[in-house]
């Protein structure tokens, strides 16, 4: 039983749950702002360090791989040697990255410190929902849930403009703001997170499937990030997709035979649930789509339209804004109508609101009538979106093989946005300037996103019931259902 999902541990229920959720909540709202953060100071890296895009990608996806692979293994961990003991120590990793970054001399450095606060982040990700679960009584765990699936949503909108307010003083300070919260909530969790852990739980992590996974997604990103300025047949991008390959097959035989005691970084039994490899799947491609928005719009506004990082910080804001605020009564529609439709409805007003930028704008800045209203649909379609994905995914397991499911469905979601800001750089480096380049990205991501949507409708309505919580705290909240028994799934003891 990994601690990302809602299986109730072990534990009597803290003497102070409020202040449980406020430690939870601060430290999961720093993960998640960090995971956006970054976006909004990409331009003035670049001019800080001298640096081309395929060293800075790394800056970002170094943060999203790691954190992609290891969710699991820190939730696996935390249920033998203990919830809080993880989630401090996390904590604690992801402060010391914190302050690594923002003394970094050089991009390589800061790579280097990304991936010390994504090893923290992870482990305070995968323990975070246990936590809370563990501290409040049962009639109040529907509230503290509501408050922990806001704060992706609330990091998600507060991060352009806190990022754009800091970059402007210095880009260091986008990582020193994390110093003060963390410490703070350091040494109120010392005092009172409840300790919990999952007795029956003698395997361990397998970290070599791990590193492989790391490494075959690294590699990938790596060949298309470069192929632009070394050329598709270059020896070096032809290796990297080569050693990607490679690497991804070692995962699968890995996964296949995990030595015993061990539990697989790729639990391929989950894979013969149809809805759940199709919403994952989905959600993987909408993801590159979203992160490659993400980015791409930063990389225009600053640079196409010369906006500062506070004004760029600002002007985007409504997107995520109508995300957050548009997710719970998304997660109700998706129990009338369904899960996969309501989820390739969000996908086509998202691939539409792209559109609008491909097709309206230009060279000189007309935020409210060419950028905005792609915006507010792009918001909406994230809010439809990641909502009836998770709950598509979570609800068609069995409640055994739910903790593994959601860390297998959040990795998948870290895999696409990683994938996603290659594939976005190698779009914009083409010729023909700043706007041509920034419509072929725009136009990728409607591809993206009408092929998520394809899929989507593939998943079907889902068994979607009342609404809970998705453990998944990137972006935007994402309710999910308590899951009904899959009569399909032939899964033993995934736990």
């Amino acid at each position: 039983m990994s601690a990302t999902t809602d299986p109730v541990p072990m534990a009597s229920p803290a003497r102070s749950p409020g202040l449980v959720l406020l430690v939870v909540s601060a430290a999961v709202f720093l993960s998640a702002l960090d995971l956006l953060i970054v976006n909004i100071a990409f331009p003035t890296l670049s001019a800080e360090f001298d640096a081309s895009t395929v060293a800075l990608s790394w800056v970002l996806n170094g943060y999203t791989i790691v954190f992609a692979a290891l969710l699991a293994p820190a939730g696996r961990m935390a249920d033998r040697i203990g919830r809080r003991l993880v989630f401090l120590a996390g904590l604690a990793t992801f402060l010391a990255g914190s302050l690594g970054c923002a003394l970094a001399w050089d991009v390589g450095s800061l790579i280097a410190f990304r991936v010390v606060q994504a090893t923290g982040g992870a482990m305070v990700t995968a323990t975070s929902l246990a936590l809370l679960l563990a501290a409040f009584p049962p009639a109040r765990r529907s509230q503290a849930i509501a408050v922990w699936s806001m704060v992706g949503g609330v990091a998600a909108a507060l991060g352009p403009p806190i990022g754009g307010l800091l970059v402007e003083i210095s880009w260091r300070w986008i990582f020193l703001v994390n110093i003060p919260v963390g410490i703070a909530a350091l040494v109120v969790g010392l005092r009172v997170l409840p300790e919990s852990r999952d007795e029956s739980e003698t395997r361990r992590p397998d970290f070599l499937g791990t590193v492989l996974l790391v490494l075959a997604v690294g590699l990938l990103a790596y060949g298309l990030v470069a192929a632009p300025d070394r050329g598709w047949d270059s020896g070096v991008v032809l290796g990297a997709f080569a050693g990607a390959v490679v690497a991804g097959a070692l995962v699968g035989l890995r996964a296949a035979r995990a030595p015993r005691g061990t539990v697989p970084v790729l639990p391929l039994a989950l894979f013969r649930v149809r809805s759940f490899t199709l919403a994952s799947l989905a959600m993987a491609i909408f993801m590159a789509g979203f992160a490659g928005m993400l980015l791409g719009n930063v990389l225009w506004l600053t640079g196409g339209w010369g906006f500062t990082p506070t004004q760029a910080g600002f002007a985007l804001i409504p997107g995520p804004a109508l995300a957050a605020l548009t997710a719970v009564p998304a997660g109700r529609l998706g129990a009338r109508v369904g899960c996969g439709p309501v989820a390739a409805t969000g996908m086509t007003l998202f691939a539409l609101g792209t559109l609008v930028w491909f097709l309206q704008v230009g060279t000189e800045p007309a935020f409210a009538t060419e950028f905005l209203p792609g915006q507010i649909l792009t918001g909406i379609g994230v809010g439809l979106t990641l909502t009836n994905l998770s709950a598509a995914a979570s609800s068609s397991l069995p409640p055994a093989a739910l903790a593994t499911g959601t860390a297998t469905f959040g990795a998948a979601r870290q895999i696409g946005a990683t994938l996603g800001v290659a594939v976005l750089l190698a779009a914009v480096a083409g010729r023909g300037g700043e706007l041509a380049g920034a419509e072929r990205g725009w136009l990728l991501i409607v591809c993206l996103a009408v092929t998520a949507a394809l899929v989507a409708l593939a998943v079907g309505r889902g068994h979607h019931a009342d609404l809970q919580v998705v453990p998944a705290p990137v972006s935007v909240p994402a309710p999910v259902p308590s899951p009904a028994p899959a009569p399909a799934a032939e899964i033993k003891e995934l736990r």
